[in-house]
């Protein structure tokens, strides 16, 4: 992120189901300016585009664009990944479809599983290589061609070599690749020992074969955007973000682009932990709710939750470093229905943004959560966020919700309204219950940040419904996503299985596969061309004791000075291993033999963080002119007065009491009664119950 003749401003561009993000620094000017237009699908490029075209006029002005992508989910989810192929080890060709022996039902008698590459689309071959890298049998490489000669006429876009073992010994599919890569017509063409070298069968096999399953689609996608700003006279860096909550070139991207999964929940998690520990909140859980979905995280000491895979359906498993978020189908367009035993459910079928609510009158005849907020007044139909449209038609979303909801139920639509915000806030507290409570956090003690359209309006109600400290909202909640975008560091994360007791660990060799992480992350670090602020370096082992199947993660401090690793003794890996595990689990187990299993590293280049006091509100501004006078708002069940605010235009040190409604191009905020907000020294919005506030 660096001003250079180029320009200097700074753009992030979130592409969420319903709504594209876009947030734009200055950066010789400190100056902030923020958009929110539809997605467009279903090429997303239009509406991101469309995002940046409305916020900077001319593209030679930007030195950088950032963009946090759910393509790689979305083909995931809808099955709309690129018609491939597999070669496999002889006998391996259902290691994909068989799985870990799981179900979609744990209890349910029957359950249908079809894996993204067909049968007839895995074909195997001869070869062999034994779990300590011994080569049993070198592989046929004619059969390797006329499979891949055979696939290539079947139609396969991409193709994925998954050898039994090779992560112990990669020569094998080193070889058949070379050969495939000879006469396959696009670069779409992966070993599973380059994209995972971890043990583990089925885990490497779905990661890889997924990985090839999004290659051509997201390649293809990047290439038009790249592409695009290139016509329009862009000329500056432009950088993907990673599941893990860093960024990756487009290189990087289209190569490895399993690594974009949450690409885009995960930018919105990295900027609300920056925007906490500004406003000296260092444990944060945060609440994305976009039109589509709702994703939490959890944020510990300053901390995001790093998960090593994740499934992002049944049977797709991904095994790639990950913020770990929880997502429902909990959005604003979420649809509202009661089902033939007469409950009422929310989600998780969205109406996306288009035709989007009912009230956008687009031909959606089915309530969302975004009409029941609309009837009950707590969104102004006069002044709707994102979308281009003057108005929005309540008295349509009353009659949707009227038909759908009020009248199964025998209530009235007001109450009907309210019963569906409930029913989606009770969702939305369990998912927060689940990153939290369950996992032996005390939410008391943290800090809720909602974000996304949606997630202000219901910030006092999950306060109340899981008992947490109080809420801090940003200052543009409606694009925080598009901000982690700026600010995400660019990060490189490499993993190779070493699977040894630790007293027969190769100290020199554990040095040398350190250093050649180190080097190759900061060989791509060094090709993206961008000035760091500094360098990371991050080290941990995958070890458990002998006979156990989970593993801790064990952090190692390793000193590295000019390019030289200084090798980790066994002696401090076992001091490492026993206090991790003692974290974790409270004990140790004494004379227990412990292993080695994996080796991660991070490369991360730390990214300049803008001052976030610069998006403060001026000096001049003043309560009484930000104040927009009252609307009748319901809440607690009965419409109540409740007070309306321009939120950008709050002072410092201001304090609303509920029920008020702060409003603001990108985002409603819903103070309830019983609560009060007050705005921090970088415009937060911080609410809390009034007898903690």
């Amino acid at each position: 992120m660096s001003g250079s003749a180029r320009g200097t401003k700074v753009v992030g561009v979130d592409v969420g189901g319903t709504f594209t993000d876009v947030f734009v620094l200055d950066e010789a000017t400190g100056e902030a300016s923020v958009a929110k237009v539809p997605t467009t699908r279903p090429d997303q490029s239009g509406g991101f585009l469309a995002g940046i075209r409305a916020r900077v006029a001319d593209p030679g002005e930007i030195a950088t664009v950032v963009h946090g992508t759910t393509a790689g989910t979305n083909a995931l989810l809808e099955r709309k990944g690129a018609r491939i192929g597999v070669i496999t080890t002889a006998g391996f060709r259902d290691v994909l479809e068989m799985r870990r022996r799981d179900r979609p039902r744990t209890w349910g008698l029957r359950g249908r599983f079809e894996a993204v590459v067909p049968r007839d689309l895995r074909r195997e071959v001869p070869e062999r290589t034994l779990a300590d890298g011994t080569i049993l049998e070198g592989v046929d490489l004619d059969a390797v061609r006329a499979a891949g000669e055979a696939l290539l006429a079947a139609g396969c876009r991409a193709i994925a070599v998954l050898f039994v073992n090779a992560y112990a010994n990669p020569e094998n599919e080193r070889a058949a690749v070379a050969i495939l890569r000879d006469f396959w017509p696009n670069p779409h063409v992966c070993a599973s020992s380059e994209i995972l070298p971890e043990i583990r069968e089925f885990e490497r096999f779905s990661t890889s074969a997924l990985n090839a399953y999004l290659q051509p689609e997201v390649a293809g996608y990047l290439d038009r955007l790249s592409r695009a700003l290139s016509e329009d006279g862009f000329s500056g860096e432009f950088l993907i973000v990673q599941s893990n909550g860093g960024v990756m070139s487009v290189d990087t991207a289209c190569r490895l682009p399993v690594r974009t999964a949450l690409s885009g929940p995960a930018a919105g998690v990295i900027a609300a932990g920056h925007i906490a520990s500004e406003a000296g909140f260092r444990n944060v859980i945060t609440g994305d709710m976009g039109g589509t979905s709702f994703d939490v995280s959890l944020i510990a000491d300053g901390r995001s939750v790093l998960a090593p895979q994740t499934s992002i359906d049944f049977g797709l498993v991904v095994r790639t470093p990950m913020i770990e978020i929880a997502t429902i189908g909990a959005g604003g367009g979420s649809i509202a229905s009661v089902d033939k035993g007469g409950l009422l459910n929310i989600g998780p079928e969205s109406a996306g943004s288009d035709p989007g609510p009912v009230a956008y009158g687009r031909g959606n005849d089915r309530p969302t959560v975004t009409d029941a907020n609309i009837v009950l007044g707590r969104i102004d139909s006069q002044r709707p966020i994102g979308g281009g449209l003057a108005r929005l038609d309540v008295d349509a979303a009353r009659r949707a919700i009227a038909t759908h909801v009020a009248e199964p139920l025998g209530l009235d639509v007001d109450r009907a309204a309210e019963a569906i915000v409930t029913v989606a806030n009770a969702r939305m507290a369990g998912a927060i219950r689940l990153v939290s409570i369950e996992r032996g956090f005390d939410p008391k003690t943290f800090a809720y940040m909602p974000f996304g359209g949606g997630g202000a309006l219901h910030a006092c109600a999950l306060i109340a419904a899981v008992g947490i400290g109080r809420a801090i909202v940003p200052l543009y909640p409606g694009v925080v996503s598009a901000m982690g975008c700026v600010i995400a560091d660019m990060r490189q994360d490499f993993v190779q299985t070493i699977n040894t007791a630790t007293q027969a660990l190769d100290e020199q060799a554990l040095g040398a596969l350190i250093a050649a992480h180190v080097a190759e992350g900061g060989r791509l670090l060094d090709a993206a061309g961008i000035a760091f602020a500094g360098r990371e370096i991050a080290v941990e082992l995958d070890m458990a004791y002998l006979g156990q199947t989970h593993t801790v993660a064990v952090p190692l401090d390793v000193a590295i000075a000019e390019g030289r690793v200084a090798a980790p003794t066994r002696a401090g890996v076992e001091a490492s291993f026993a206090a991790a595990y003692e974290r974790v689990y409270g004990r140790l187990l004494p004379g227990g033999t412990t292993r080695v299993l994996n080796l991660r590293t991070a490369i991360i280049g730390k990214r300049p963080k803008f001052d976030l006091a610069r998006l403060a509100p001026s000096a001049d501004a003043s309560l009484e002119r930000a104040r927009r006078g009252t609307r009748r708002v319901y809440v607690a069940g009965a419409w109540q007065e409740a007070a309306i605010y321009d939120r950008l235009a709050l002072p410092v040190g201001a304090a609303i009491a509920g029920p008020a409604v702060l409003e603001q191009p990108d985002t409603t905020i819903l103070i309830e009664p019983g609560f009060s907000g007050r705005v921090d020294r970088l415009g937060n919005i911080v609410i809390a119950a009034e007898e903690s506030a």
